[in-house]
């Protein structure tokens, strides 16, 4: 964006700014179109990233297409914004690019669900949640909803009933029209309710609770009502006293919020790449932070990586076997098989990505702004992409896997 104000066809707005070529600026200056939230981090307490930079740029990514390609170009095509790349807690590799700088608060979609995710196991481990109780019991005023009857496992496994299209091309689908609800996006229908937790309150079953997996990002803004309702805080203030604050992230974050001051925790947190890898070391290391300090609670995250057949099945009766094949979802984590092991993603819409992958010891971040919302050989490149990088720094021939993470990856037992 040129310019100060930029001329009509180069501005950003409202109606524009998640298009291509305008989200390659907006996703970087999102305080600058829509209300925000402070995350903070904690004063005066950064444990160091020690830097080890490697030359990686040349390796070979074995692309979704059939073809090969240095990491330098994969990184290019698939529209990179920043990259990040954390072997055994070490900076190995470091770019960015466009708009986005190191100190940057870049959106990250749907990756925010993961952290909310691991709010939430914060929260049961503390007693304050229960994922057996209805969510109706934390927050009654979704009682006349599709959530009615639903269990906060259903909506942290987003295995509810509800009836909510994530159909991203479609103008008329609940994901889009929740963005309306949310200020995302400019209200074409008078009759969208003027806030997140107004509309959530709309939406209606379709089916019973705890059947297929079925992704939909109003399954985490309900997670996230619980939350508050069980702690007695807004998502922004337990990000950062739960998360951001004990991992010791170097920047504040930001959480976007709608026009009552409500935080739009299923896509709306931006951070910098590189305390979104602090946050991928956190998940690499049984949930500790690079000090010692333990973030999220093991157990939590033993659980979701541990391989429940139910939870297999589910994800196989949804169709999106085809597209993550053998995966899973598990306590807002996608899990994904690879040939060192199994890798854990924190995944968003154009490309937005944090990888972590015990076998080879490797947290990769990737944050991008694909001119579409979704881009299977985008994504899997990028999986690749860290694939290479972490077996040659681990010095693992292609056949070859090495298992030391937590139960389920460790014996291969996921397959």
């Amino acid at each position: 964006m040129k310019g100060c104000p930029p001329a009509g066809d180069d501005q950003v707005t409202l109606s524009n700014w998640q298009e291509a070529p305008y989200n390659r600026w907006a996703f970087s200056h999102l305080r600058e179109l829509v209300p925000t939230q402070r995350v903070r981090r904690a004063i005066g307490y950064t444990p160091a990233l020690p830097a080890d930079y490697q030359p990686l740029g040349h390796l070979t990514v074995h692309r979704a297409d059939g073809t090969e390609a240095p990491v330098d170009t994969v990184i290019a095509d698939t529209y990179t914004d920043a990259v990040v790349v954390l072997h055994h807690g070490h900076v190995v590799m470091e770019s960015y690019f466009g708009e986005t700088e190191f100190d940057t608060p870049h959106l990250l979609m749907s990756t925010t669900k993961s952290i909310v995710g691991c709010v939430a196991g914060n929260l049961v481990s503390q007693g304050l949640l229960s994922p057996e109780r209805l969510v109706t019991d934390y927050v009654p005023e979704l009682l006349e909803s599709g959530y009615a009857n639903a269990r906060a496992r259903d909506v942290l496994d987003m295995r509810s009933g509800g009836k909510f299209s994530e159909e991203y091309t479609d103008p008329e689908a609940e994901v889009r029209v929740m963005e309306q609800a949310f200020g995302w996006s400019p209200t074409t229908d008078g009759s969208v309710p003027g806030s997140i937790y107004d509309y959530l309150s709309t939406l209606k079953a379709k089916s019973d609770h705890g059947g297929a997996f079925d992704y939909r990002s109003c399954e985490t803004l309900a997670l996230g009502w619980v939350c508050e309702r069980a702690a007695g805080k807004k998502m922004a203030d337990l990000i950062s006293t739960l998360i951001w604050a004990p991992m010791g992230a170097d920047w504040d974050a930001e959480l976007t919020c709608d026009s009552v001051g409500t935080g739009i925790h299923d896509g709306g947190l931006c951070t910098t790449a590189r305390d979104l890898a602090r946050f991928g070391q956190v998940l690499l290391n049984d949930g500790k932070a690079v000090d010692g300090t333990q973030v999220v609670p093991s157990e939590w995250l033993r659980a979701s990586w541990a391989v429940d057949p139910d939870i297999r099945e589910a994800f196989d009766q949804s169709g999106n076997g085809e597209y993550l094949p053998a995966g899973w979802y598990r306590n807002q984590f996608w899990f994904l098989p690879r040939i060192h092991g199994d890798v854990l993603l924190c995944l968003g819409i154009n490309g937005q990505m944090v990888y972590v992958n015990p076998g080879t010891a490797t947290v990769g971040v990737k944050l991008s702004t694909w001119p579409d919302a979704q881009n299977g050989h985008m994504l899997h490149d990028a999986v690749r992409m860290f694939d290479v990088i972490g077996a040659e720094l681990s010095g693992l021939a292609p056949e070859r896997a090495r298992h030391d993470g937590p139960p389920g990856v460790a014996a291969g037992i996921s397959r």
